[in-house]
């Protein structure tokens, strides 16, 4: 009999192993909960003490004095306190565990931790972030979320794109009604250009106006032509362009005026212009000259331009999404105000610090030690605001250029007419010839 009970149980445990596999390949989310979390959170509760103490995160309590007769007597030695801590709670991709700081700490002493949290509880990543003062959240995720994002679906709705997946697991949406101007910076093959051929088709499909405004010969944007309203691939051009919009974008005041509301969204349908996105590939080619007085005159322009349309195009329906390596002063005057008009941000790969704090450290310092950890492998990754202004990180779903063109192509006929840009950039083509 001790054979064959040993051969059943063998069979028995590989079987289990197999069945393991099998989910944990198949049913992710199913295998975390069954076996990941029970082992993720019996390692945090086992460790948890060390670690603090290893990572100067307990304070040391002073020993109890006793006064016996004339004599003052020390009570226990001194000892190490950790900080309170939640019991860890699930969720679908990992854990999380509410910290109560002591007095004095601040949150920073815990971003410093987090990769001592990965390897002792060893997960894929910890997050640290503070949802009230003096309490520290820290979100452990199993495994790299973004490795595999899936294809999340989203409400349709204008003016709104679903660009990728939320480390959270839930959909990358960018809604331009509910944020409506966007700043995106990267260095080169980190995903700009990915997430703006995203951008294209998804908003392709709606009753949008999309403008192109790319001084690099029209190299990226030029490939959406078919879908867009208008194209300006060289700074003369990007100032006809702008400056056309901003008369449109007044000739829409006067409507709202006329009718007393407020936004053209208060308009009746048949009285509402179409919605305007501009498309800004490599921000830096508009304000950077080459010392000439036409040059800087053209920069000037396009700086007064850009920003005017940032104030006043949200209620006018006029968005702008600015793409660029480098976003700071030293690119002319008037880009960090332009900047501190874009309230969506998203940051992939940068090439220096600085650019991260340009970018996010005016709205969340958390966001910019996150993105500087972004690797030169993870295309298409990038920490990103949302409407809340909190951040999360998020990975845009990759869109082949053949199906961007394809879908731009397909939709052409949706394409709307801007006449004042058009007559614009007609007028600007004859003083040209």
């Amino acid at each position: 009999m001790g054979p064959i009970v040993l051969a059943f149980a063998l069979a028995v445990l590989a079987w289990m192993f197999v069945v393991g596999d099998l989910v944990r390949r198949h049913r992710p989310v199913w295998h975390w909960y069954l076996i990941g979390y029970p082992v993720a959170a019996w390692r945090v509760v086992f460790t948890w003490r060390r670690v603090a103490v290893l990572n100067d995160l307990a304070v040391s309590r002073l020993p109890a004095r006793t006064l016996v007769g004339h004599l003052l007597v020390k009570g226990d030695p001194v000892r190490p306190v950790a900080p309170r801590c939640s019991f860890p709670r699930a969720t679908p991709m990992g854990l999380t565990l509410v910290v109560r700081l002591h007095a004095g700490q601040t949150p920073a002493t815990y971003l410093k931790a987090a990769d001592a949290f990965v390897h002792a509880w060893k997960v894929h990543a910890v997050r640290v972030t503070s949802p009230e003062r003096g309490l520290v959240l820290l979100t452990a995720m199993a495994s790299d979320p973004l490795e595999r994002p899936g294809l999340a679906t989203a409400p349709a709705e204008l003016l709104s794109a679903l660009i990728g997946a939320l480390e959270t697991g839930g959909a990358w949406v960018m809604n331009l009604r509910l944020v409506p101007h966007w700043l995106i910076v990267g260095a080169t093959r980190s995903g700009k250009s990915t997430l703006l051929a995203r951008l294209i088709t998804q908003l392709a499909t709606q009753r949008v106006a999309l403008v192109g405004v790319d001084c690099k010969g029209g190299m990226e944007l030029g490939l959406f032509t078919a879908r867009l309203s208008a194209l300006a691939t060289c700074r003369r051009e990007a100032v006809a362009v702008l400056a056309a919009l901003v008369v449109d974008m007044q000739d829409r005041m006067s409507a709202c005026r006329s009718a007393g509301v407020r936004s053209i969204w208060e308009l009746p349908d048949k009285l509402r212009p179409v919605p305007v996105v501009v498309l800004v590939d490599e921000i830096a080619e508009l304000y950077l000259s080459d010392g000439t007085r036409e040059s800087k005159a053209e920069a000037e322009q396009c700086s007064t331009l850009l920003l005017r349309l940032a104030q006043l195009g949200a209620a006018l329906g006029i968005h702008l999404v600015v793409a660029g390596q480098r976003v700071g002063s030293d690119l002319g005057p008037g880009v960090t105000a332009l900047r501190a008009q874009l309230g969506g941000r998203i940051c992939h790969r940068v090439n220096d610090p600085g650019t991260a704090e340009m970018t996010l450290g005016d709205l969340n310092k958390d966001a910019v030690a996150v993105a500087q950890a972004i690797t030169a492998a993870e295309r298409g990754v990038a920490v990103c605001t949302g409407p809340d202004g909190g951040w999360s990180r998020a990975r845009s779903h990759l869109t082949p250029t053949d199906e961007a063109v394809a879908t731009a192509r397909k939709y052409s006929a949706m394409t709307p007419e801007l006449p004042l840009v058009t007559r614009a950039l007609v007028a600007l083509e004859g003083e040209n010839k």
